[in-house]
């Protein structure tokens, strides 16, 4: 069978800082080549509509698949599907993804025909069986497929991540993607999950707070097999089996592999294995990503990052000893004023890491979805990108883009603009001498992209596509937040069905 995957557009943060390969679409499509499908792969990331336009004129997809893994692209989605049922009538056309897994009914309703499935949970074990039913039939029974007749038998889970093999090799316009300086970088995911319980986050009711090692040996296989001089491990939380790590890094140093490294992790797990983290510095660890949330203990008891303010300054102290560049993540809640903005503000300032801002947004998925979406002010997919408000405001919503502007700039001040461009000059002639581009592009983007009235007019766009509210839930059972259940029996059925 014929089967075109799309990774739909860039969002507003991609604009600047990052830009990464769909590592997830790439496996999915490695699934569906080895059970020997014809597959391409279209990233409207590094790619323009009418690259897709081509590929569905001279290819003629019997079956697309769009990866829906923001809120944020859903509208796009839906677009892009009808458009190739209108140019390839009798495609099948179905979505996958973390966040469309929430929300698959819904969406299916919006779609008015235009998408025939939703594949909910991860889609490497899905898309054989899928593509199967759709050429003989019994697509009811395909685990996580819900169809406008009803939810099939619950998703399957990888027993292992050592495979499918991500389809790097069908992926166009690599050079395209970067995280910062690491320009291009490629992706890679040595674990899957997370074991924690943050209010604000929907991995852990993915993945029903599961967790998945990849064997050592296939991680630096794979590693190897990587062309980029770059690699972003994507896992939730990096090494948090101190083995594990050990381990890949044996297999790392035994295959000489040379490469810089970008990752992201907790404070807690910093402080207890600073020696994996040390070992991985010698390797070519350069950057990584800390989700410290909030700096007090009242922000982040909110989120229930189980972490004091204390173990994040420790956190911030070990890195720098290490000689490991950190960026940290704080959540702006809309009920802050002048004064918080200013407070924080102060602290992005006195410390030399770079602090990255996100909007609290409660997505379907997460807990504070069913304890704040009554207080949504907006159900517009496109606002819930980390980059708008959707609940109320303390200040007026003007005023808070404003201060929240006021306060991203921190970063533009510190580093980005010609300050940095001086400071990494040796950085910019290297990747300016490969072709490499996105590193200096992302230097002064930062007030074409930020902008309190890009922001305010975000809200006055019409709105055809609205998130659903979410159904009445106990909370107090967490399994029920849960797209994939640990020990689920193949074939059972799916325990959030609905009569």
């Amino acid at each position: 069978m014929r089967l075109l995957l799309v990774h739909p557009s860039a969002l507003m943060y991609s604009e600047i800082f990052l830009r990464l390969e769909p590592l997830g679409l790439e496996r999915v499509a490695g699934a569906a080549r080895d059970a020997g499908h014809e597959v391409r792969v279209v990233d409207l990331q590094v790619l323009g509509r009418r690259r897709l336009h081509q590929e569905v004129r001279s290819f003629r997809p019997e079956a697309l698949g769009i990866s829906l893994n923001y809120l944020a692209n859903i509208p796009e989605a839906i677009e892009l599907a009808a458009g190739v049922k209108r140019a390839v009538p009798g495609c099948f056309v179905f979505l996958g993804g973390h966040s469309v897994s929430f929300v698959a009914e819904e969406v299916l309703e919006q779609a008015e025909g235009a998408v025939d499935a939703v594949v909910r949970g991860e889609g490497e074990p899905a898309v054989a069986p899928l593509l199967a039913a759709v050429r003989d039939g019994g697509l009811s029974q395909v685990p996580g497929v819900v169809t406008a007749d009803g939810r099939g038998p619950a998703p399957l889970m990888l027993h292992g991540i050592d495979s499918p093999a991500p389809a790097r090799d069908l992926m166009r316009n690599r050079r395209r993607y970067f995280i910062g300086e690491l320009d291009p970088c490629a992706s890679i995911e040595f674990t899957r999950g997370c074991p924690w319980d943050c209010s604000f986050c929907s991995a852990w009711t993915f993945y029903g707070r599961s967790y998945r090692k990849a064997s050592p040996e296939a991680a630096a296989a794979e590693l190897a097999s990587v062309r980029e001089p770059n690699v972003f491990i994507v896992d939730d939380v990096a090494f948090i089996r101190p083995e594990h790590g050990d381990a890949i890094a044996a297999e790392v140093e035994r295959r000489r592999i040379r490469k810089r490294y970008y990752l992201e992790t907790r404070s807690d797990v910093l402080l207890r294995h600073p020696e994996v983290f040390e070992r991985w510095a010698r390797l070519g660890l350069r950057y990584m990503f800390l989700g410290m949330e909030a700096i007090d203990a009242e922000g982040l008891e909110l989120f229930r990052k189980r972490v004091s303010p204390d173990e994040n300054l420790r956190a911030l102290e070990t890195a720098r000893r290490l000689g490991i560049q950190v960026a940290v993540n704080l959540i702006v809640d809309p009920a802050w004023d002048e004064e918080r903005f200013r407070a924080v503000r102060e602290f992005a300032l006195a410390v030399p890491e770079i602090v990255h801002f996100t909007v609290m947004t409660p997505y379907p998925g997460t807990e504070i979805w069913h304890t704040e979406s009554r207080r949504l002010t907006t159900r517009d997919y496109r606002l819930f990108d980390i980059q708008h408000a959707v609940v109320p405001t303390a200040l007026p919503l003007e005023r808070f883009y404003e201060e929240l502007v006021r306060t991203q700039a921190v970063i533009n001040r510190k580093h980005l603009g010609l300050r940095t461009a001086y400071g990494a000059a040796r950085v910019l002639g290297r990747n300016l001498l490969h072709g490499q581009t996105n590193f200096a592009r992302m230097l002064w983007k930062f007030n074409r992209v930020y902008n309190p009235r890009r922001q305010i007019a975000d809200h006055r766009m019409p709105v055809r596509y609205e998130l659903p509210l979410p159904q009445r839930l106990d909370v107090a059972d967490r399994r029920l937040l849960y797209v994939h259940t640990r020990g689920a029996a193949p074939g059972a059925p799916d325990p959030r069905v609905t009569e």
